[in-house]
């Protein structure tokens, strides 16, 4: 009887552990208005600030940053205001086989129609429209725009400033790629009988780590 309710318990704990690790797709809502504009401030250090990325299918995962070609984060008193990102979709980078002929493949198929088109859509966005602080964590509502589709979101981040550099830090969210008209093998415009077990997963893992340019000293 005890190893039954053990085994019993076992189970419930795994069943807990794998619900807690996959990651909930954000919800998706309409663009919001921006209220403030501060992409003048480009003070984002795009040398080391990314989108990091993480796509499935089955049986297999790959990962890759993205740059960012311009940056603005606006604070006061440390608080966060406003922001405003722009993703260079023409660096799209393979990281899990980095320097081999299968991340070149991997780059440039992202880089093609079928997925994110760079020649017709080379820059992606994310504008911060408002900012919550949450039982510690801030609630960062802003606009995504990846092609031709720009819709509201919100993501968990937090943001620290040392040495006169403030970091920018998002928790892993998830993003369905079917809703901004990324298409290729996605269940959502073909049918399983089209695609079988060569699906590519809707879901995509993103996450900011955007860190400002150090504030130049001033001579007293």
């Amino acid at each position: 009887m005890k190893k039954t309710i053990l085994s019993f318990v076992v189970i419930a704990s795994l069943l807990t552990a794998c619900k807690e690790s996959r990651k909930e797709k954000v919800a998706i809502n309409q663009a919001q208005k921006v209220a403030v504009t501060v992409a003048e401030l480009n003070n984002v250090d795009t040398s080391v600030s990314v989108l990091n990325w993480k796509g499935t299918k089955p049986g297999g995962a790959h990962n890759g940053t993205v740059a960012l070609k311009s940056g603005s984060l606006s604070l006061e008193n440390g608080v966060l205001k406003a922001g405003e990102f722009v993703i260079d979709m023409q660096t799209i980078t393979n990281v899990d086989m980095k320097g081999s002929d299968g991340a070149v493949g991997i780059e440039g198929h992202l880089k093609s129609a079928d997925f994110f088109d760079i020649a017709t859509y080379p820059t992606s966005t994310f504008i911060i429209t408002n900012v919550e602080d949450v039982q510690g964590k801030l609630a960062v509502t802003g606009n995504l725009q990846i092609k031709e589709i720009t819709k509201s979101i919100t993501i968990a981040a937090a943001i620290s400033t040392e040495n006169d550099v403030t970091v920018f830090k998002s928790e892993i969210f998830t993003i369905d790629r079917a809703v901004f008209n990324v298409k290729y093998k996605s269940k959502s415009f073909f049918s399983l009988k089209e695609l079988k077990d060569k699906f590519v997963d809707d879901l995509i893992e993103m996450s900011f780590v955007v860190k400002t340019k150090a504030t130049p000293k001033t001579k007293g």
